[in-house]
């Protein structure tokens, strides 16, 4: 039985229509994009056809057969674009009204010149294919066997208020409307979204072959859930780095949409705008209830297990301890801060959270006040960064965000539980062989275990983390002179030889000065329950192992010649435990290869945390031994 469509509805919307909500039929579908899913549609009215592309929310609907080649569909939500000197339509909403009917007519492609609908007023000797009746509207009076599809609500055309009647419509005047930024696609030349800011990143800048650039980017939120990110450069730096604030709400329109770089952007959209120098951001006095301060997408700390490495992720858990933040120093030679901390859940899984630079004196000291008061308070970490190196560990980047205390169900849902017998409830981390408050890297081993597995032997060092006892000190060469100038923003610390006058010199700077700087070089003999080994501590290491600086053992021993108070200080570091970081590397001493054990970093033992490391070891190997 025939169809009647929308006539003129192609010329119509190409004349700058978004309301009329015309029924017209797919005569052509292509699939097009490699990377990315995208459909090109060829839309006809019977008479005539245009290009048009689908939001990709839309894709479902091809995929699943209900649109496909002679579909009848009616246009929901949908706009007319210039892409490449071509007009599209780009429909953001249809339903699919007919999904399998014979082509209608013989349509033809639309010319430039019939691009513009007539809009004079409508002969009435001609029947419209729309005609108002007692405030409904119904299809043209059909024939006896011609079947009238109306569709749901389908007003006459009217043209927008400002839209300028002036002959062939060269540009869409039509005032943007708000989208949804789920709508967003590059061939929309016109659109506008509401959101809030959820995050802001740091000004930041760099130089190439083409000169100095500086950049920022923010992330957006509206009310249908749809996230994006926003990046601006230099000018557009200039305009927008100080209007932008974290939690309000803004007009945003004229940008250019580009693919995301997923290396970078986390967010769940395909999509990046670029704002440009004719981009509009206006914020919106009015508070809009609507659009949510933040969004999650919580994975219990169980499936994180199986998570992909470098993945980003939103997860929530009780903070059960926090470890102190210490410096570390990068490959780039850059010093910054490290903390560590330990997040259970329900799952009955805990797993290694560790901060980066700026999160460890800011939310890392809040928390550690709080646990170290006896608050165990809920975190919420939005946009972590799996590792899974020996386990798997959540980690801070640059675009992560730390919620203390949520107002939200999970963390409501977290705070009953562990009141109510969760906090005495045994967790098994993830973080398999790591040591509460150790790097993601820190292996525990005992220090047999480093002779009997080889540790050091190949190309690359190993590095572990043993608890043992300090047995003893060697006293001879426990330092030595070294040079204390500065080359760019790290110190020199070669060894300086004296020229007799007072006088160091430094052959690597080439330069003579009055003082130098004394380091630590010690030798030490730790202990456990498997056996002992020597170590060799540098300055840092060395410092907390005697508890003073080299330059006052060195005072002490060689100007002062105070050896009772040496041996004193040496005695009392005796028969202490530690937790060593260790570097262990073959090295070549003259014929012979030999293992050198090198102290990294040594912390004193939280007791604490060591007993739940003890009762996760415990943990684990029931698991592996309890029988089926």
């Amino acid at each position: 039985m025939p169809v009647n469509l929308t006539r003129n509805a192609i010329a119509t919307i190409n004349g700058g229509d978004v309301n009329s909500k015309p029924l017209v039929q797919v005569v052509d579908i292509k699939l097009i994009g490699n990377s990315q899913e995208r459909y090109r549609f060829l839309l006809s009215d019977s008479e005539s056809t245009q290009h048009a592309m689908f939001a990709t929310q839309l894709n479902e609907q091809v995929r699943t057969g209900r649109v496909k080649k002679g579909s009848i569909i009616q246009l929901i939500d949908y706009i007319c674009s210039t892409a490449q000197n071509r007009r599209i339509i780009v429909v953001l909403n249809m339903v699919t009204i007919i999904p399998e009917y014979e082509i209608i007519g013989n349509p033809k492609a639309i010319m430039d010149s019939d691009s513009a609908p007539d809009m004079s007023m409508p002969n009435n000797n001609l029947e419209p294919s729309v005609r108002s009746t007692n405030n409904r509207y119904t299809g043209q009076v059909p024939a006896n066997n011609v079947q009238s599809f109306r569709p749901t609500i389908q007003p006459p055309y009217q043209p927008p208020p400002n839209y300028k009647i002036q002959g062939p419509i060269m540009k869409n005047e039509a005032p943007a409307r708000i989208i949804p930024i789920a709508a967003l696609n590059p061939y929309q030349g016109r659109w506008t979204i509401k959101a809030r800011v959820t995050a802001k990143g740091d000004l930041r800048r760099y130089n190439n072959a083409r000169g100095d650039w500086k950049v920022f980017s923010f992330d957006l939120l509206d009310s249908d859930g749809g996230e994006i990110r926003v990046t601006c450069f230099n000018a557009v730096v200039d305009r927008f780095y100080n209007v932008i604030e974290v939690g309000k709400v803004y007009l945003i329109s004229k940008g250019s949409l580009k693919p995301a770089q997923k290396n970078f952007n986390h967010l769940k959209n395909e999509w990046e705008i670029f704002l440009e120098s004719n981009s509009t951001v206006e914020l919106c006095p009015n508070e809009d209830g609507s659009i949510p301060r933040q969004q999650f997408s919580f994975k219990p700390i169980s499936e994180i297990e199986s998570a992909e490495n470098n993945s980003i992720l939103d997860v929530i858990g009780i903070v059960i301890t926090v470890n102190p933040s210490v410096p570390i120093l990068r490959k780039n030679g850059m010093e910054t801060q490290r903390r560590i901390l330990n997040l259970k859940d329900v799952s009955g899984k805990s797993v290694e959270l560790t901060l980066w630079g700026d999160f460890c004196n800011k939310e890392g000291q809040k928390l550690q006040e709080m646990v170290d008061s006896g608050f165990f308070p809920v975190l919420a970490v939005k946009a972590g960064k799996v590792n899974d190196f020996n386990g798997k560990s959540i980690g801070t980047i640059s675009s992560t965000q730390l919620f203390i205390d949520p107002d939200c169900p999970e963390a409501q849902g977290l705070r009953h539980w562990f009141e109510r017998g969760g906090r005495n409830t045994a967790s098994f981390s993830i973080s398999k062989e790591i040591i509460p408050g150790g790097s993601k890297n820190e292996i525990r081993k005992t220090l047999s275990q480093i002779k009997d597995e080889g540790l050091g032997r190949s190309d690359k060092p190993d590095w572990v983390t043993a608890r043992a006892t300090v047995v003893f000190i060697k006293t001879d060469n426990f330092c030595y002179t070294a040079c204390p100038l500065m080359i760019g923003d790290r110190q020199c610390n070669k060894k300086v030889t004296e020229l007799g006058n007072k006088r160091w010199l430094c052959d690597r700077c080439n330069q003579e000065f009055e003082e130098c700087d004394y380091r630590y070089l010690l030798q030490v003999q730790i202990q456990d329950h498997t056996g002992l080994t020597w170590v060799t501590a540098f300055q840092e290491s060395g410092q907390e192992i005697l508890g003073c600086s080299a330059k006052e053992m060195y005072l002490l021993k060689y100007e002062l010649q105070d050896d009772t108070r040496f041996g004193e200080i040496i005695r009392s570091r005796l028969f202490h435990q530690y937790l060593f970081r260790l570097k262990i590397k073959e090295e070549l001493y003259g014929d012979e290869q030999k293992v050198k054990i090198t102290v990294v970093k040594v912390d004193k033992v939280n007791y604490s945390a060591e007993s739940r490391y003890l009762l996760d070891l415990i943990t684990k190997s029931f698991q592996v031994k309890r029988p089926l």
